[in-house]
């Protein structure tokens, strides 16, 4: 039998995306958080410039979604969704089909942004099944794309480490190119002017695969995780009209842009193109209580729904869909954002936030910034021979200077909070431009 392990014994924890080894032999530990700071158990303060995880947009320790998490447990701390149901969790889906774009009235939970995308991509083949299409299987993804970790959602994803330690993905994937081109569009401001011909591209794997046979091309409306690639002009609307052409369905994965970290509820709001599936997590509940969920096109409920013989239409769903401390706390999270208007203030701090970003520009080893509402991605040339050791190096000494910044290979992302003020995004690219120089 194993000894009794101390409180804080760093062994027992097998910690997600991280290296474990450096990690436990140079701990870095936050033990408290509120509005945009942490702190660290020895009470050092740490500015957070990255919501987290690209999830607390409200801030931390918001006392509006604790109590609203306390007064629900208290009442009911848990009800199944199988065949039963509670009120919050009706509510809650409610409060989120007000603010999805106009015809997507129907949202199905989950806790993830991982199990969001499943949930989609299973929706999706789901559709073409219920109208008698059940051949149209493969799915499209993007290079460089992140959908989370499930297996489905890590097949349409395209980033080469999280795929390459597990084998086989699913079968009948096909992937378009990612949109990234610095020769043309390095030091974008906004949506850079070229790359919408990369759309057209689908149209490519049409013709190689038959139309017939796609069910749904899934897409972040901007890339996140793979370093803030912005969509170039014109690139989501000539998807949106080649998947309408060939009866293919559209889903923007919306994990990290919705709910208001691009000045708007959600991308599609702010590029101005609805999908047919979207999916939903970290902002939701401001993180308080993980939770995720995919909103659809009525016409896809109904398709699955109320043209299915009597019984269970949908053969999916998690023991948490619904739960009532997740549905509470997004209760109390789109209070927040209706009542701060947290898309507004990320759109009056855009400009703000986009000049400091640029004023990165001519840093040693800066070879480009790219931004989008209260996001953006500096990256930086890697050291010949040690890939991402840059970065991880400006990532611990901004850590030790007091701000929390985000790393993704040799790019920096920022994605501060929606209640950042000036003086937070001064601090925040001060320290990151004093540790690009220390890394030079």
């Amino acid at each position: 039998m194993n000894e009794i392990s101390r409180p804080n014994d760093l062994d027992a924890f097998w910690m997600p995306y991280s290296d474990n080894r450096y990690f436990k032999s140079h701990p870095r530990l936050l033990a408290r958080a509120e509005g945009m700071t942490y702190w660290t158990a020895d009470g050092k303060e740490v500015l957070d410039g990255t919501s987290g995880l690209w999830c607390c947009n409200a801030g931390h320790g918001r006392k509006e979604i604790t109590e609203a998490i306390q007064k629900q447990a208290a009442v009911m701390d848990f009800a199944p969704t199988f065949q039963l149901g509670h009120p919050v969790a009706f509510e809650a889906a409610a409060r989120v089909a007000e603010i999805t774009p106009e015809g997507m009235d129907r949202v199905f939970f989950t806790n993830s942004g991982s199990e969001s995308a499943d949930t989609a991509l299973k929706i999706a083949l789901a559709y073409h099944k219920a109208r008698g299409e059940s051949q149209r299987v493969r799915l499209i993804g993007r290079e460089r794309g992140y959908h989370g970790v499930g297996f489905g959602g890590m097949s349409v994803g395209g980033i080469g480490g999280n795929r390459k330690q597990f084998g086989a993905m699913l079968p009948y994937v096909d992937h378009l190119p990612h949109t990234h081109i610095p020769t043309m569009n390095a030091f974008s401001k906004g949506q850079p002017k070229y790359g919408v011909e990369l759309a057209g591209k689908l149209e490519d794997l049409v013709a190689l695969h038959g139309a017939d046979t796609i069910a749904a091309v899934m897409v972040e409306p901007m890339a996140g995780s793979t370093g803030v690639l912005v969509p170039p002009k014109d690139y989501l609307q000539r998807l949106r009209q080649i998947c309408d052409k060939h009866g293919i369905l559209l889903i923007f994965d919306e994990v990290i842009t919705g709910f208001g970290r691009l000045g708007t509820n959600f991308a599609a709001e702010r590029f101005g193109v609805t999908p047919d599936i979207m999916t939903m997590a970290k902002g939701l509940t401001n993180a308080a209580v993980p939770m995720g969920g995919v909103a659809v096109r009525n016409g896809i409920y109904d398709a699955i729904v109320n043209g299915a013989p009597d019984g269970i239409e949908l053969f999916h769903g998690y023991t948490y869909s619904g739960h009532p401390l997740a549905a509470a706390a997004a209760i109390a999270t789109l209070n927040l954002h209706k009542a701060e208007d947290l898309p507004g203030r990320a759109k009056a701090m855009e400009p703000y936030f986009e000049e400091a970003a640029h004023a990165l520009r001519d840093l040693p080893n800066v070879i480009d910034i790219r931004n989008i509402g209260l996001v953006c991605g500096v990256e930086l040339s890697p050291r010949p021979g040690r890939p991402t050791a840059r970065a991880t190096e400006v990532f611990r000494k901004c850590f030790d200077d007091g701000v929390l910044i985000r790393t993704t290979g040799d790019i920096i992302a920022l994605s501060p909070p929606l209640i950042a003020e000036k003086s937070h995004v001064d601090r925040m690219f001060g320290t990151l431009s004093d540790a690009i120089r220390a890394a030079a």
